[in-house]
């Protein structure tokens, strides 16, 4: 027993060095291009999904394989690990670090939160609006290690009310006039009676609430809300991540994937995969929230949604007590915040207008066709962010009340930037620009081995199958539906970083995450084939077999 201890202690080690050695005959025994490409691949997507390794260490063996098999020469494949779409997240990155610093993000969910309210299910409604439009922009990682602190922050303020007074978590303030004259009597005299008690510092009755003894949380009710937001926060962060090129890093995957390979396609940027993906998004937001609601809150959606004031339990007051004094805390809006709410619009509307497909882009400005994408308009505007100082060029007449501890920060340097290289080094993720560059890795061995056109002999084949079971069609109607619906890893801690993010908090178990999350994915397969179908295909053209698609070497073979 103790032998078969310390092998499962060690398997990942085991599985590390057993499997290159166990495929080692494979380029051995046929000593070819294709053959060692192949090793390489296999070895590496055994290491990525065993997670033996890190999978940014993963990623780093085609650096030093494919060298050594003679497939690629070492500048080519450190070439591979360094794309546009690696400068596209860094200066998507500077504008993060910016939205961290000052707390604009901090800023934005607690408005969307007051907006929303504290029933129950506005509450979870709200936090997901605010996840999915934070999470556009900044990875979906980010986004879930930001916004989880605050959510947590009203929860915790649900239970203590509830630990506190959970007798009165059925009870209503109602300031409709719906009482007749002797209970408004009565419930005045009571009223006066309480005023009186305190004034003369005499104790109220103390109460008994219904405490669970064999948990954490008062009542299971609470329960069942901390489940609910908990989980909302990881999907719609996930669901957030599919609207924009650069939200999530299958996103950037297809997007640089798929230029390289049909670099005269032209129909993947910015603007198109926004007015692609943005419907998609909203309905899963809605169907999403509909089916968490469901699973832990019940189907009362009138008792949980009401966005009436007039009848509210104590429980709502005192959180929505709680999210105003966060905010309060917050202060003004400060001159960095608009500063970086600025470039964040001003990002977003350069990226909208360079090439938007239906009408002419400001990229008809030069002459030079071609150079400039939406790397150059996130890396410059990262790049001023490093010049632009963080304190107003011009005096102000209420500077003297606005006076505070950022002053206090930048007294010793008046001219500080708005971020400086410690706040993007704590916010880039280079893990994922590591795997990122690991798969461009793979593709271009495969491309120069010869490894993918072995594979598409292989399919020669299916040249004599009717022209409905061929892949003679419009290579997004495969590309699009893939890159969605592998983001819809939400059944497990481990399929994605904000479900590990969320689980840390301890309000849910697997057994939730898997029952939530496979609703989760069946309304994102549902949704995208629904996109792929009605909307994609006038704006993606998707009905016709494109002239770029056609490939000399392995299309057009079959």
């Amino acid at each position: 027993m103790d032998l078969i201890k310390k092998l499962w202690t060690a398997r990942k080690l085991i599985l590390v060095v057993m499997i290159p050695l166990s495929l080692l005959p494979l380029p051995l025994i046929h000593p070819c291009s294709e053959s060692s490409c192949a090793y390489v691949l296999i070895v590496t997507a055994v290491y990525w999904v065993s997670e033996a390794v890190p999978l940014g260490a993963a990623a780093l063996v085609p650096a030093f394989l494919y060298p050594l098999f003679g497939v690629l020469k070492s500048s080519e494949v450190a070439s591979e690990y360094f794309k546009d779409t690696t400068l596209l997240l860094i200066g998507v990155i500077c504008l993060a670090a910016s939205i961290e610093k000052w707390n604009l993000h901090k800023r934005i969910a607690l408005q969307m939160v007051m907006i929303a309210g504290a029933k129950p299910g506005m509450l979870v409604l709200g936090f997901m609006c605010c996840t999915v439009f934070l999470s556009m922009w900044l990875s979906n990682t980010s986004t879930t290690a930001m916004v989880m602190p605050i959510a947590e922050a009203v929860l915790q303020q649900l239970i203590c009310t509830g630990i506190a007074d959970s007798l009165e978590d059925s009870l209503t303030i109602d300031t409709q006039d719906e009482e007749s004259d002797k209970e408004e009597n009565q419930e005045s005299s009571k009223n006066h009676l309480e005023l009186l008690d305190r004034k003369h510092n005499i104790p109220a009755p103390p109460r008994k609430p219904k405490i669970r003894r064999d948990s954490l949380y008062p009542t299971n009710r609470d329960h069942m809300i901390c489940k609910c937001l908990s989980l909302s926060i990881t999907y719609a962060a996930t669901i957030g991540g599919l609207i924009t090129i650069t939200g999530t890093s299958t996103n950037l995957i297809f997007a640089e994937q798929f230029n390289n390979r049909y670099p005269e396609a032209k129909v993947i940027n910015f603007g198109t995969w926004f007015i692609f993906s943005l419907p998609i998004a909203l309905i899963m937001l809605m169907l999403t929230w509909i089916w968490l609601h469901f699973l832990f809150l019940g189907c009362n959606f009138r008792e949980t949604c009401s966005l009436s004031k007039k009848r509210k339990t104590r429980r709502e007051i005192l959180s929505e007590k709680r999210i105003h004094e966060e905010y309060q805390k917050l202060g003004p809006i400060s001159y960095p915040e608009v500063v970086t709410g600025i470039f964040f619009v001003l990002m977003t509307v350069l990226w909208f207008t360079r090439e938007p497909g239906f009408v002419p882009g400001w990229t008809l400005l030069f002459e030079k066709k071609g150079y400039r994408t939406d790397a150059t308009v996130s890396v410059l505007l990262g790049f001023l962010l490093f010049l632009i100082p963080a304190r107003k060029p011009w005096p102000s007449a209420f500077s003297s009340e606005s006076k505070g501890d950022d002053d206090d920060e930048e007294e010793e340097d008046p001219l500080a930037p708005m971020i400086t290289w410690k706040d993007f080094q704590r916010l880039m993720p280079w893990e994922i620009v590591i795997l990122v560059g690991g798969g461009y890795a793979l593709a271009a061995g495969c491309k120069v081995s010869g490894l993918s056109m072995w594979i598409g002999r292989q399919l020669e084949p299916m040249s004599g199958l009717p022209p409905w079971a061929t892949l003679h069609i419009n290579p997004l109607h495969t590309l699009i539906p893939a890159t969605m619906c592998v983001s819809f890893g939400v059944m497990l801690p481990v399929g994605n970083p904000p479900n590990a993010i969320v689980f840390s908090y301890g309000h849910v178990q697997i057994s939730d995450m898997v029952k939530a999350g496979f609703g989760v994915n069946l309304i994102g397969v549902f949704v995208v084939m629904l996109a792929i179908m009605t909307w994609g295909e006038p704006l993606f053209h998707l009905s016709e077999f494109p002239t770029w698609a056609l490939m000399p070497n392995v299309t057009g073979s079959l």
